[in-house]
This record gives C-alpha cells, sequence and structure tokens, in this order.
C-alpha cells in the first residue's frame, strides 16, 4: 500500500542513489509524493531499490545506471534534465573523497574526483536550471561536506571540490532569489555510509562512533531543513547562530579586499 502522498509534486532525479545518503534521500521524496530517477553506477543495485521503493510507496522509480564521470553517460543524463518537465528537484549527491595527502595520491584518482564532485556536478545543475527557471518552481539539492570549512583535514583536493559545492549554492542562492527556485548546499560531517569505504580508511566503523552520524538522521535533519528554507545546512552544528556569525565576518571582509594600493602594513606604498 502506498504510503505516499496522493498528489506527486513532480520528479526527482537523485545521483548517487543505490546506497547510503542518496538511497536514504530517494526514500523519503518517494514517501514525500514525488517520483524518482534513480541514478548510480551499480545497476543492479539501484534496479533493487527501485522496485523497493516503488512497492513501498507507489510512487514512479527509474533507475538509470550511469558513470557520471563519462561524458556520454553524463550527456544523456543532461538531456534528461533539459527535456523532462516532470523534473521537479535535482539532488546532487554523486561524489567520492580522499583521506590521503596530494603527495600520496594517484593523480589520476584526485581527478577523477574532479570530475565527479565538480565537473558533473556542474553540468547537470547547468542543464536543470533552465528548466526549472522557466517553470519557476523547483530546487536543487547540493551535498556538500562540513570539510568544505575545514582545508586541513582529510584530502585537500576533497575539500576544494565541496568548497566549489557551497561557493557555488551561495552563488545561485544570489542568482535565482525570488524566482521560484530553492537551492540548499548540504555540509555532513562523518556520515555512516559507503563513502569510507571507498575513501580508504576502511570503514566509518574505524572513525570515534561519536562524531558519526547515521545517513537516516543526516538525511531526515537536512530535510527539515530544506522545509525551513536554509540555504547552508550543517546537521550537526548545535547552533545555527556560530554559521551566522561565520558567514558575517566572511562578508565583513568584502569591501576590504580590494583596493587602489597595498596595505600599510607591507609598507610598499608609494
Amino acid at each position: 500500500m502506498s504510503t505516499s502522498s496522493s498528489s506527486s509534486k513532480g520528479t526527482a532525479l537523485i545521483t548517487g542513489a543505490s546506497t547510503g545518503i542518496g538511497a536514504v534521500y530517494a526514500d523519503r521524496l518517494a514517501h514525500r509524493g514525488y517520483d524518482l530517477i534513480l541514478v548510480a553506477r551499480n545497476g543492479k543495485l539501484l534496479s533493487e531499490l527501485a522496485t523497493t521503493l516503488s512497492a513501498k510507496t507507489g510512487r514512479k522509480v527509474e533507475a538509470i545506471a550511469a558513470d557520471l564521470t563519462n561524458k556520454a553517460d553524463l550527456r544523456k543524463l543532461e538531456d534528461r534534465l533539459r527535456t523532462d518537465t516532470s523534473i521537479t528537484t535535482l539532488v546532487n549527491n554523486a561524489g567520492f573523497g580522499g583521506v590521503t595527502s596530494l603527495i600520496d595520491s594517484k593523480i589520476d584518482d584526485m581527478e577523477n574526483m574532479v570530475d565527479l564532485n565538480i565537473t558533473a556536478l556542474l553540468r547537470l545543475t547547468s542543464a536543470a536550471l533552465p528548466g526549472l527557471l522557466e517553470r519557476k518552481h523547483g530546487a536543487i539539492i547540493n551535498i556538500a561536506s562540513v570539510v568544505a570549512l575545514h582545508p586541513e583535514l582529510l584530502n585537500g583536493v576533497y575539500s576544494g571540490t565541496k568548497a566549489f559545492v557551497l561557493n557555488l549554492t551561495q552563488s545561485l542562492h544570489k542568482e535565482v532569489s525570488g524566482k521560484g527556485v530553492q537551492v540548499q548546499a548540504v555540509l555532513p560531517g562523518a556520515t555512516a555510509s559507503e563513502f569510507w569505504d571507498r575513501a580508504g580508511i576502511g570503514g566509518h566503523q574505524n572513525l570515534p562512533s561519536e562524531i558519526v552520524m547515521s545517513s537516516e538522521e543526516m538525511v531526515d535533519a537536512s530535510l527539515v531543513a530544506f522545509d525551513r528554507g536554509e540555504l547552508v545546512t550543517i546537521p550537526a552544528l548545535p547552533n545555527v547562530e556560530d554559521w551566522q556569525k561565520f558567514e558575517a565576518a566572511r562578508v565583513a571582509l568584502t569591501p576590504l579586499l580590494s583596493n587602489k594600493h597595498s596595505a600599510a602594513r607591507y609598507g610598499v606604498r608609494s
């Protein structure tokens, strides 16, 4: 029996949807009344999830096996986002990270990380945005990471990719504000998912348990924040005022960052 809303809220396309955070988003959005397009590399897992969710919620669920670092696969998904007017929500969740230093990392792995975490997310966002703006309705949820604020933590390339996701989302918010399109950057901390296996530490079980949040709780908190219209969501942060102070300090620097002369502290003014 369907436990979802009787009327569809349109279609949510979710990348990296076969496991972890992406699979939880799929479950929660289906129960909220969205039809789904699920995208991931593992076609078997994806099809199993699609079948389960469709039976459980009564929603239409489509599985697309695709490697977003493959240009042909990525272009096909971009075309779908441009032409499918039922799509109201894009969840850019696909990505992977690393824990080793740059000097100890394989450069091909780092390039693949940039291709997935930045290039694919950028191209999918660019493909989805015009239609959402034309229809004056929709949302883009970008999964970043707390390492966007902490470049010394984990791998610097990974941190840089997630800083890109955060910056892009904040810039998009300025572009689409008042035009019917909501954007959100979600910055999880350590989350129980397959991420840590691929990152090279052998699973989240090797992290201190007190810092690891379940994927379910992370997504549920982020969706509460989405409903409240939060632009930047840090599920583990106890006091939102701390983020607001951080942002206020950043913005306060703006008029001080460009000037005709260098700062007097350098002692080079003519």
